[in-house]
């Protein structure tokens, strides 16, 4: 297999202390420069990894402002990243997402096959208005168009970038490990005991439905802790969810836990762990839930059923989730086959070896065909 010289862009950096994106550039990347690939990573110059190599993975330390001007930095670290690019030459450049690169798509270098990982349907993510939504929208467009090649994480996505631009893409979706040495003494770091708790991991952002969750915990009977994870102090959705349930002394907001064997432990001893994710493809933590033998209520939509299947708990609004919380025993009534079929789904389809493996050689076949 021919070696190539990559470059991956559109994350914060690795090692991952942010996001999906930046797993998965963490984990391929450390995959593709062990088989012997020359393999760089985009990192902002503010993230907390300094050093200019990384297990055999070069880093690429680019100036961001987001800091200091807000979301507007992202377009000019992605277009200081491509003009790096312009001077460096990278057999294949990766980006993963479009929403901040795009605009630049004619700065892309013509000698550089340039695949792109069409991250989710941004335009429908409520958090945005009306004319963001529609930027959006464009951006997409133009990153359809720029790309040399397109690589869906869902096969939702693959399905809606069919129909709405006559133009095929690859499935691949995200990967994760699976979780087999449960250590129940770390749930003391969290004031939890086994199976006596619920739980949700989740950015907050109103498409994720973290609202429609905590109402449906706030109104049952059953008072069982409910922990919050995630940075519920950097944005006003945040701040406005843990002031609506500051009296309901079981909804724990805890913040961000990025120590995956914490995370692991604390879904594999959930009673229920919730994914109100709806918009965008293959989202990692729901893998690293099915991953870890959680009982997963998810939100009822066409990205978590094509992963879930049958083997989940749906909901659609509050109502749904009081229910499922108060139905006497289906907890015990669905554990035990919806945890073995989701951790077997992971290790068979999505485990990090296959998902690594895919990628490298459809990047590898498509370098082949690019260069005749």
């Amino acid at each position: 297999m021919k070696k190539m010289r990559l470059a991956i862009l559109g994350t914060r950096g690795v090692p991952n202390n942010h996001g999906g994106f930046e797993q998965f550039a963490e984990y391929f990347s450390l995959y593709m420069a062990k088989k012997g690939h020359d393999v760089s990573v985009f990192n902002s110059h503010t993230h907390p990894y300094q050093s200019q190599e990384w297990n055999g993975v070069k880093i690429i330390h680019m100036n961001d402002p987001e800091d200091r001007v807000g979301t507007i930095g992202q377009f000019f670290y992605d277009l200081n990243c491509i003009n790096y690019c312009r001077k460096v030459h990278f057999d294949v450049i990766l980006q993963l997402g479009y929403t901040s690169s795009s605009i630049w798509r004619k700065l892309l270098p013509k000698k550089s096959l340039i695949i792109t990982n069409m991250d989710g349907l941004e335009w429908k993510r409520s958090k945005y208005k009306k004319p963001v939504r529609k930027f959006l929208k464009y951006a997409e467009n133009l990153a359809v168009k720029s790309s040399d090649y397109l690589v869906s994480d869902s096969i939702g996505i693959q399905d809606y970038i069919r129909e709405k631009y006559d133009k095929e893409s690859k499935y691949i979706a995200y990967g994760a490990d699976v979780f087999e040495e449960p250590n129940f003494e770390i749930l003391d770091l969290y004031n939890v005991k086994p199976f006596c708790y619920n739980m949700l991991v989740a950015r907050f952002e109103p498409e994720n439905n973290i609202e429609a969750i905590l109402d449906g915990v706030s109104l049952s009977r059953r008072k069982e802790i409910f922990l919050v994870i995630g940075k519920h102090n950097i944005n006003k959705f945040g701040s406005y969810l843990k002031n609506k349930y500051k009296n309901h002394e079981h909804i724990k907001f805890i913040g961000g836990v990025y120590n995956l064997e914490h995370l692991n432990n604390l879904r594999y001893y959930s009673r229920f762990y919730f994914h109100g994710h709806s918009v965008g493809g293959t989202n990692p933590s729901l893998l690293e839930a099915m991953a870890s033998g959680a009982l997963i209520v998810a939100n009822d939509n066409v990205f978590n059923k094509s992963i879930l299947k049958e083997n989940a708990l749906y909901f659609q609004d509050h109502k749904d989730v009081l229910n499922i919380i108060e139905t006497e025993n289906i907890f015990d009534r669905n554990k035990e086959n919806f945890k073995k079929n989701n951790f077997n789904e992971v290790k068979m389809n999505f485990n990090w070896d296959l998902i690594n493996f895919q990628y490298e050689e459809f990047l590898v076949s498509k370098l082949k065909e690019y260069n005749g």
